[in-house]
């Protein structure tokens, strides 16, 4: 029996949700190291990040460590995908409970670095996520693919190609046990 994309993912977000979390701040703070030491060796100037859901990892401390020497832009959603922003508070709740930081005028197109949130990556290091699709749409808009660096508190890895063309891929995942990928 093959492995389908929506059972991967329903397996994933369990073991996702399941995470024991007394030891979540712990797992964090490793991923939030390895991602610091990886994002100063790139000396990239603009970065988007995310802002973390609970069963993510919580990269805030990177971002507010990172907004002084660069460029940071976070997801602010519209229609099916999003557009980037600048990050700057106040940051309000909206859709699926994310925080967004306020709309901008200003038309963004070239980011070097984007950090994604996964579920789950399959045996082509393409991203399985919540089901919506919103960084797959965003990506396709992308004239230059960045470096893209996946992040994740448990591995939730299937060595099977799973995921569809239109999936996005890394350059590396981290977790707080392994790195993956191309660093």
């Amino acid at each position: 029996m093959t492995l389908s994309k929506t059972t991967f993912r329903q397996n994933s977000l369990k073991t996702l949700k399941n995470s024991p979390v007394h030891n979540r701040l712990y797992k964090t703070s490793l991923v939030n190291k390895k991602l610091l030491m990886l994002l100063k060796s790139k000396k990239r100037q603009k970065i988007l990040f995310y802002y973390p859901l609970d069963m993510e990892v919580n990269i805030v401390k990177t971002l507010v460590k990172l907004r002084k020497k660069h460029d940071i832009y976070i997801p602010f959603m519209v229609e099916q995908s999003f557009k980037m922003v600048p990050f700057r508070l106040p940051l309000r709740r909206k859709k699926f409970n994310i925080f967004e930081a306020g709309n901008t005028n200003r038309k963004i197109n070239k980011i070097d670095i984007a950090i994604v949130p996964i579920v789950g990556m399959d045996g082509n290091l393409q991203r399985v996520g919540f089901g919506k699709g919103m960084y797959d749409r965003f990506f396709e808009k992308l004239q230059n693919k960045p470096y893209t660096i996946f992040t994740q508190l448990e591995l939730c890895y299937t060595k099977e190609f799973i995921c569809d063309a239109h999936d996005i891929s890394c350059d590396v995942l981290i977790t707080p046990k392994k790195i993956i990928g191309i660093i």
